[in-house]
């Protein structure tokens, strides 16, 4: 490895440890001598681009609690999600694995008989066993068979739909290219009404999240609370619909952000606010095909459903008062598996015990070092294929297709247009420090780089598979499975990038 590699890898950031040795780094004694463990709030949106917030190089968006949450908290700017879709990118945050080694890709059709196997450990679970009330409000995903449902993976308390919002007989392609049944709203394993119209949604899961911290708030708590928007179709309530001035899509942002605020007022209100980690981010990039219904990736490449920058990483913001500097930027990359075991370290539980990817990233996420917690991460996608490696400052992608619009506008109204291909012939490296949008390609001047993370790359081969080079992994555990019929045009729909 040469110094270059060694400096990006593994050199401290000294100046980042001067600044915040005042910052007490949690473990299961600290929790025992405040009486209680921490309580756990992760807001996850949907399909919400990397500069969808002011403070990550939205300026024309105004979310004025999202950036007093970040001036209170920490910012990661190289933040990444396991995988650019729905599915695969909850698994990977709720069970701190690449979504691969836990048998789920893509996104989840209704009917599939498809869900997060039973013997997976999820964060619920974990912090339930250690005495957690633990609520889920907003979009499952991870399978609407009754045996794969929230309530049945950890969470007490579910309030929410079990699928993409936009899986119901309004599809823009109703009829033509699917065939949906209505959207059902579910009050833990009932259906509470049907959705005809979703502009009231995101206020009600806001206030049903609300209603739980208040009901807890004598007790540890985990509040899982996973918005459906921004993924199309956008709905917004009357109190935001045109007040941004600045399309529908700002005004669905403008809702998420208040949402934020009404979480942080309530853990304030109720006395909460400094033993709480708060987090904030999303599940993929914006889904560019959309247009003026979807996000901006801000200077990154591409979007949804890619594994280049724009498709996985995304924005996140942190806040715990007292435990995280208030303030800080973060540029050290780090992954959603990695939460997981973070999490678990500061309630004081163990870890799952099936073989997890995550890595305790506390010494992070505190700004105690700028050192990863990880040698390198990986990017699978499709059909099990190993497409990219982030590396220190280093990204490097291995041959493989992937959709694109190759420079054409995205749909308008909520109508999308068809995307093309792209496609990597040969291997290709940049340095996404300098050059974030992947516009430069490095493979050629640095072969001891390629090399590196080739070696890197070949240990996870054996562990996870790779489709592109034809290896099965011996660590990867099936998904769960039952016995349903089959879903009309599920076959076309799931080479979608739902």
């Amino acid at each position: 490895m040469t110094s270059s590699i060694t400096r990006a890898v593994l050199l401290p950031a000294l100046l980042a440890l001067v600044a915040c040795t005042h910052v007490p780094a949690p473990d299961p004694e600290h929790a025992a001598e405040r009486g209680r463990p921490p309580n756990i709030v992760i807001v996850f949106t949907d399909d919400q681009g990397y500069a969808d917030l002011h403070n990550f190089g939205g300026d024309h968006l105004r979310t004025p609690r999202l950036d007093r949450m970040a001036a209170e908290g920490v910012r990661l700017t190289s933040f990444y999600v396991a995988q650019p879709v729905c599915s695969a990118s909850r698994a990977a945050l709720l069970t701190g694995s690449y979504p691969n080694r836990v048998g789920v890709s893509g996104a989840f059709m209704p009917h599939s008989g498809k869900g997060l196997n039973l013997s997976e450990t999820t964060l619920a679970d974990l912090l339930r066993q250690a005495g957690y009330a633990t609520g889920h409000f907003g979009k499952w995903h991870l399978g609407d068979a009754p045996e794969f449902r929230p309530n049945r993976q950890g969470f007490d308390t579910f309030y929410g739909i079990l699928h993409s919002n936009d899986m119901w007989p309004h599809h823009p392609q109703q009829g033509t290219l699917f065939d949906f049944d209505e959207l059902q709203l579910f009050d833990n394993e009932q259906v509470a009404r049907v959705l005809d119209d979703q502009s009231d949604l995101t206020r009600e899961l806001t206030e049903r999240s609300v209603a739980f911290i208040e009901q807890h708030r004598a007790r540890p708590f985990f509040l899982y609370l996973a918005h459906p928007q921004p993924h199309v179709p956008l709905h917004a309530s009357e109190a935001f619909q045109g007040a941004s001035g600045r399309g529908l899509y700002a005004d669905v942002i403008g809702e998420l952000d208040w949402s934020v605020g009404e979480i942080l007022d309530a853990l304030r209100r109720n006395d909460l606010d400094r033993d709480t980690l708060v987090v904030f981010t999303s599940d993929n990039g914006p889904w560019l095909a959309y247009g003026n219904h979807a996000g901006s990736t801000g200077p990154f490449d591409e979007g949804k459903g890619t594994t280049r920058e724009g498709g996985v990483r995304v924005p996140f913001i942190a806040r715990w008062p007292g435990h995280l500097p208030a303030g800080a930027t973060i540029d050290t990359p780090m992954m959603s598996i990695d939460l997981l075991p973070t999490i678990a370290r500061l309630a004081g539980v163990s870890l799952p015990p099936l073989p997890i990817d995550g890595r305790d990233a506390w010494p992070v996420l505190s700004a105690q070092t700028d050192r990863p917690v990880q040698p390198a991460y990986f990017f699978y996608y499709g059909d099990n294929e190993l497409q990219g490696v982030r590396y220190g400052k280093w990204k490097l992608y291995f041959p493989h297709r992937f959709q694109s619009l190759n420079g054409r506008p995205g749909g308008q109204g909520g109508v999308p247009v068809a995307y093309g291909a792209r496609v990597v012939e040969s291997i290709e490296l940049y340095d996404v420090e300098r050059d974030p949008g992947e516009r430069v390609d490095l493979a050629a001047r640095h072969p001891e780089v390629v090399a590196e993370i080739q070696r890197h790359a070949a240990g996870v081969r054996k562990e996870l598979g790779d489709s592109l080079t034809g290896m099965e992994g011996s660590g990867r555990r099936p998904i769960g499975t039952r016995d349903a019929p089959a879903f009309p045009l599920q076959s076309q729909r799931e080479q979608l990038d739902m």
